[in-house]
């Protein structure tokens, strides 16, 4: 039986409990259910990440979205009447520091999952503190903190007065990874998710290269032609993603159908909205302009 369900049917069973003896004594109410399951939610993660900074609760990743949400609300508007901010250096150093530190998970994970001899097809988690297993758990730890910094993309943005990059796409991507990667690192960091921040590391080494070398002004444009192929390898991170997880739903693998279902869900809405996207911004024009 997969861990997952074993936390999820440990926190049920803590729930009903603890509520049966609220019940007895004639006090159980609402707020007191809703506490105690999250309590049992909170207490059933994984032991080795859950000193980790903002990983143990979700309420610190969710304070961090909702002011993100509301700088998405107030920023343009405090923006209105400012001239854009020139944010040249910082956006050269942010951006290539972002290459280096996502060339550094990249390797992470190729270099832990090689030595751990982990399975593409099928990787349970392996919840032990070995020296490869934690490295694996500390790069996946690092993979979700990097979107927690990666939502700086969309303040420069304001800041900038770019507001037609604040996209539907743009928000619910940045907004929506921060959650996904906590539950990862919280209940499941390792195993078929190492995957995913592989793939995706890779993508955003080309993806902040691109963008630092667009931050060294526009004499750098001619050298940029092939952003439109950036495009085309988020798509295809998302086809692979989709696959390698739509295969683990119907096989015998020892990791959480729950957290498989969620991405498959997550990369198919991703492949619709990057599609749309591509089409809108290369097919759209192209026929416009022809």
């Amino acid at each position: 039986m997969v861990r997952w369900f074993a936390t999820i049917r440990s926190a049920i069973c803590a729930f009903r409990s603890m509520s049966a003896a609220y019940e007895r004594l004639g006090m159980a109410t609402t707020w007191q259910k809703i506490q105690l399951f999250y309590q049992g939610v909170l207490d059933n993660g994984d032991k080795r990440t859950d000193s980790w900074l903002l990983v143990y609760s979700p309420v610190p990743i969710t304070c961090i979205f909702l002011c993100y949400l509301l700088l998405i609300w107030v920023g343009p508007k405090l923006m209105a009447q400012r001239q854009p901010v020139n944010l040249k250096p910082v956006l050269i150093i942010y951006n290539f520091a972002m290459v280096c530190l996502s060339a550094y998970m990249f390797y992470e994970f190729t270099a832990s999952s090689w030595l751990a001899n982990y399975s593409i097809l099928c990787q349970p988690v392996d919840y032990n503190t070995s020296p490869l297993a934690m490295r694996m758990a500390k790069v996946c730890w690092w993979f979700y903190f990097s979107k927690v910094i990666e939502l700086s993309d969309t303040l420069f943005f304001i800041l900038r007065k770019k507001n037609s990059q604040l996209t539907f796409l743009h928000v619910y991507h940045h907004g929506t990874m921060i959650f996904n990667w906590w539950a990862g690192v919280k209940y499941v960091a390792g195993g078929q998710s190492f995957l995913i921040g592989l793939i995706n590391s890779l993508v955003h080494v080309v993806m902040y290269l691109y963008y630092g070398l667009a931050a060294l002004g526009p004499h750098m444009q001619q050298y940029l032609w092939w952003k439109r192929y950036l495009t085309s390898l988020q798509l295809l991170q998302f086809f692979i993603v989709t696959i390698h997880t739509s295969y683990n739903l119907f096989t015998d693998c020892d990791f959480p159908d729950s957290m498989n279902a969620v991405v498959f869900a997550y990369s198919l809405s991703l492949i619709v909205l990057f599609r749309n996207f591509y089409y809108q911004s290369y097919l759209t024009k192209k026929s416009k302009q022809t």
